[in-house]
């Protein structure tokens, strides 16, 4: 039985790995990730399926000790955009030095586990609107995305360090907007391309088994051209079903519009090879539909209308131009 870690497991794509390791039901599975109510709360139905370990991934004797005997690594720990971008450091400390730890321990004690690394495609920074994006595509990143230089700095680490490893660079992440934070850091007016949270989990686990074909290389990890939309148009959904909440007014107010996305010319070629995508996001706005009919979230409803309003005004005025 193979044995798989997991860092980062109760976050958005990372409970989806779990879920479909546990399906595959031939791994040996470890997760480590902080001990909070919330990763808590999220990890507790699985206790009796997984080994849980509560710690944190800068912590590089804990991470040597797990590392040893894995067969595979899955990396998905980190802090995401807006707050990894606040301060040069925060990505460096919380970003940066765990993925060096899982690499040195992968290095120093375990050279044949394969490490699969889950990047961004923010690393391509801004492109050229109608420019689809390759894995070769070099974009000009925002002077204070801190966030998209340390994701390409953890990248070089791995290619210079491993014999075994596979990079995956994840589109915009759809999620539970109960659950998971909506990132609002992307200019309005940006077309892009995302990803579903269970099929960037599937991808991940599907990519196990054809880790030969996958060694060595990058890909874009991408919805295909069923998740393509104007991120104003999928904000103007988010807020029409969930409402206005003080994470969208903080991230609006204070958060740099420098998270950029687009859509992809190569993200078929892991599709080819996984055949992971099974959603559009249509099915997506159906499931957040739901929150249409909570009493709980009226008021925040309400609150949103005025700056659904405003989002819809300018994508008029914008299509008048």
């Amino acid at each position: 039985m193979k044995k798989v870690l997991v860092t980062g497991g109760a976050g958005i794509i990372g409970l989806q790995v779990v879920r479909f390791l546990l399906s595959e039901g031939k791994y040996d599975i470890t997760v480590l990730d902080l001990k909070t109510k919330h990763t808590y709360k999220r990890l507790r139905k699985y206790k009796k399926r997984i080994s849980i370990v509560y710690g944190d991934v800068s912590d590089s004797t804990l991470v040597d000790a797990l590392v040893k005997d894995c067969d595979i690594v899955i990396h998905l720990a980190g802090v995401l955009p807006p707050f990894a971008n606040l301060k040069e450091e925060y990505s460096t400390i919380l970003n940066y030095k765990g993925t060096q730890n899982v690499v040195k321990a992968i290095k120093d004690y375990n050279p044949k586990c394969h490490l699969m690394y889950c990047s961004s495609t923010s690393v391509y920074g801004k492109v050229p609107k109608d420019e689809k994006i390759t894995v070769k595509t070099e974009g000009k990143i925002n002077e204070y995305d801190y966030y998209s230089k340390c994701k390409l700095q953890e990248e070089q680490l791995i290619k210079d360090s491993l014999s075994n490893y596979t990079i995956f660079r994840c589109a915009y992440v759809l999620c539970d907007v109960k659950h998971e934070g909506v990132i609002y850091s992307v200019p309005k007016d940006t077309v892009f391309e995302a990803i579903s949270a269970e099929d960037a989990g599937y991808a991940l686990t599907a990519a196990i088994d054809n880790r030969k074909v996958l060694n060595k290389k990058t890909y874009n990890l991408t919805g295909g051209e069923n998740y393509i939309v104007y991120f104003r148009d999928y904000l103007i959904k988010v807020l029409d079903c969930y409402g206005l909440t003080f994470r969208y007014i903080t991230n609006m107010m204070f958060a740099e519009k420098n998270f950029y996305c687009g859509t992809y010319a190569d993200g078929d070629k892991l599709e080819e090879i996984l055949n992971f995508r099974s959603k559009d996001i249509n099915l997506y706005y159906d499931v957040i539909a739901v929150y249409k009919h909570s009493i709980f979230r009226i008021i925040p409803r309400l609150l949103a209308k005025p700056v659904i309003w405003k989002l819809k005004l300018g994508r008029k005025k914008k299509n008048e131009k």
